[in-house]
């Protein structure tokens, strides 16, 4: 199955298929493939595991992209954690379970009887993760919509975080919710009861986006956070799907932001820096916009020289490259639709998190790695385990070399054709 299962749009329309986490009917076995045995019947019956979770630093919560958890052919987030170093994820989206206000994956898995998602944040934890969990998204129908009060909001958004032990919460505020602002004074009533009932509690909160900022809707949900006095860590928007094109427009859209912020709440600009976040579209996105590694790199030169507090992304699902690499020219819930190699996109936020550029930092020159120059070249040596990215200039077996894409642990000269060898050095 191949569904067109975009961003946040159309999620009822995705394809379902077994889930990665799901027993086995009858036999009671698990998918041994996946890893995930014992992990999930544990999760299932207790919240013991899911509570003994360490936090991870605030960084690694503001960078961790998003993972649409239904998704039955979603990526084995083990792998790409050690692909990449990236520590966590935004597991995507909790709503309305069958229109009441009661929590459910995609509205259509309870999470009291859930063995989908489960599953899947063990996994990350057990490889020394973890994870932040997302409520609303595109379309659906929310638990602000349908809960009477902030106070029921914020009952059902904490059955979440205590059933997975969790130190993360985000709310996305999408159409429809956005419009209605009865939805949106209880979601952030809600998010402000459980910051308070919940020390530690990371919160962020996700919002549309136009050129120059939040949106109508944005600016009236930013009044009524400033009339409850409800400060989280973060106000995050999304800019694409709107008119954008390339990273330099997309910064145009967080320096407008950032006016707003300061003027709703009387903040300097090194604190409304310091409380706001992008959340960015790899590859094509639901509306045929393009979004390359080097857009990425420019809202990341961006966030990190001004102190953003937020830099994520939609999806890690999408973080490979399709067959063909342009998908036919079409936007995909599984690829990005552009040339990439898998986890090109992840690499930023990694950085991110790291408040590191995407290339580590050059080696001591003595001694020099396996394969590594000398003899006159002026580049650093090429160091293996180290991501690069497009224009990163290396030396290996006496010659230099330009690496013409991101890439990761590719050796110069190699079979990925990663490096142009601009000759002896």
């Amino acid at each position: 199955m191949n569904p067109l299962a975009f961003r946040r749009r159309n999620q009822s329309e995705r394809a379902r298929g077994t889930p990665r986490s799901r027993l086995l009917a009858g036999g009671g076995a698990c998918l041994l493939a996946l890893g995930l045995c014992g992990a999930i019947v544990a999760a299932a019956s207790t919240t013991s595991a899911h509570a003994q979770s360490a936090a991870l630093s605030n960084n690694w919560y503001e960078s961790a992209p998003y993972y649409y958890a239904q998704d039955s052919s979603g990526p084995d987030l083990s792998q790409v954690m050690s692909a990449t170093g990236q520590k966590a994820f935004d597991m995507a989206f909790i709503l309305a379970n069958g229109g009441s206000c009661s929590p459910a994956w995609e509205g259509n898995d309870p999470v009291s009887s859930d063995t989908q998602v489960a599953g899947a944040i063990n996994q990350v934890r057990s490889s020394g993760g973890d994870v932040i969990v997302s409520a609303g998204g595109y379309n659906g129908t929310k638990l602000g919509q349908v809960c009477g009060s902030a106070a029921s909001t914020a009952a059902a958004y904490q059955q979440v975080i205590s059933a997975y032990g969790l130190h993360a919460f985000d709310f996305d505020l999408e159409e429809p919710e956005i419009e209605n602002s009865t939805a949106i004074a209880n979601e952030l009533g809600a998010a402000q009861i459980l910051q308070n009932n919940n020390p530690g509690l990371f919160v962020s909160i996700t919002m549309p986006s136009i050129a120059t900022g939040a949106n109508y809707f944005g600016g009236l949900l930013l009044d009524e956070a400033k009339t409850l006095g409800f400060t989280p860590n973060d106000y995050t928007i999304m800019p694409f799907d709107g008119g954008f094109n390339g990273g330099s427009s997309q910064v145009a859209a967080l320096q407008g932001f950032h006016s707003q912020l300061m003027s709703t709440f009387g903040w300097d600009s090194a604190t409304a820096y310091g409380h706001e976040g992008f959340s960015g579209m790899n590859g094509r996105t639901d509306t045929g916009e393009y979004f390359y590694q080097s857009d990425f790199q420019t809202v990341l030169s961006f966030a990190q020289s001004n102190g953003l507090s937020r830099y994520t992304f939609w999806s890690v699902n999408r973080d490979r490259q399709c067959n063909p690499p342009d998908n036919n020219g079409s936007t995909s819930s599984e690829c990005s639709s552009v040339t990439q190699n898998s986890w090109d996109f992840t690499a930023y936020t990694v950085a991110f998190a790291n408040n590191a550029p995407v290339t580590q930092p050059s080696p001591t020159p003595t001694p020099t790695p396996p394969g590594g120059g000398g003899g006159g070249c002026t580049a650093p040596a090429w160091v293996n385990n180290t991501a690069y990215t497009a224009g990163n200039v290396v030396t290996y077996n006496g010659n230099q070399w330009t690496a013409n894409q991101w890439n990761y642990d590719e050796v110069p000269g190699g079979s990925s054709g990663a490096w142009n060898n601009n000759g002896p050095c």
